[in-house]
């Protein structure tokens, strides 16, 4: 049993697939707006994680490296031969273990909210270990309330409910059937940091976040930046953690100008699929 996806593809539509993974107790829908905009020029490939939307009943363990195969083979299975890569907090963590693994199947990255592989976030991990022990505790339904209320990453979310659409983001989080939360199998195998291979790609890698993001995200994207002086980095003004949710027109323009100006500079058209 392998992550579950959705592709879209309309005719006509040649561009490069734009693969898209969310991040913890998210899915497929919070790429929403960017499924509207790109849809005319781009086939998407929408993976949802183990535990998560249509994959809820793929089993454990959920570690990254464990997520990271199962988004392999669901790129497989979709018959998607090379792609851009585009992915929120988990999804980064999972985008770079990919590049580390095959390299020549993704043409870019887009990443929000970049989380390293092997780097610890110590406010992350206190918040999501939160989750679980109240989902274990007192029940799914309000573990995922507190997530949503209490997530520094929501703040943004929380205090513009409206513009930044709120109750629809905390839909989408209602709707997570939390088996990561309430895994009691083995865990994860330990990943290491790949920062020498992360220092070698040499694919274009747009990463941003919102200017009132953690200070961890902020942190993780400054040591980013440093392993990739030559990709190109943005600060969202006015979001916090989930910008292409909460200003999506912003993060959608900034994407189609990475993208022209990528192929661009490609000199053969068949590489882009």
């Amino acid at each position: 049993m392998t992550a579950k996806y959705i592709s879209i593809k309309d005719p006509d539509v040649s561009g490069p697939w734009l693969v898209m993974v969310h991040g913890m107790s998210q899915d497929h829908r919070v790429f929403g707006r960017q499924v509207e905009f790109f849809r005319q020029r781009h086939p998407i490939c929408l993976i949802d994680l183990p535990g998560h939307g249509l994959s809820a009943d793929v089993p454990g363990p959920f570690g990254h490296g464990e997520m990271a195969a199962h988004v392999y083979d669901a790129i497989d299975a979709a018959g998607i031969e090379q792609c851009i890569y585009w992915g929120t907090h988990t999804g980064t963590a999972i985008g770079l273990l990919l590049a580390r693994r095959d390299p020549r199947r993704f043409l870019a990255f887009i990443l929000e909210g970049v989380v390293l592989p092997g780097h610890v976030m110590p406010g992350v991990n206190e918040e999501l270990q939160r989750a679980c022990e109240m989902a274990r505790r007192s029940g799914l339904a309000a573990a995922t309330r507190q997530w949503f209320a209490q997530a520094a990453w929501f703040d943004v979310m929380r205090a513009n409910p409206g513009p930044c659409r709120a109750n629809d983001h905390q839909a989408i989080i209602d709707g997570f059937a939390g088996a990561p939360w309430l895994h009691d199998g083995p865990p994860g195998r330990v990943i290491e940091p790949i920062d020498d291979a992360i220092s070698a790609l040499d694919q274009p890698v747009l990463f941003y976040n919102g200017e009132h993001d953690l200070a961890e995200f902020s942190a993780a994207a400054d040591f980013l930046g440093d392993l990739l002086p030559s990709a190109q980095r943005a600060i969202i003004p006015g979001a916090g953690g989930f910008p292409a949710w909460e200003y999506p027109e912003e993060v959608n323009h900034l994407v189609v100008e990475l993208i022209e100006q990528f192929r661009s500079n490609v000199s053969s058209p068949t590489t882009l699929g």
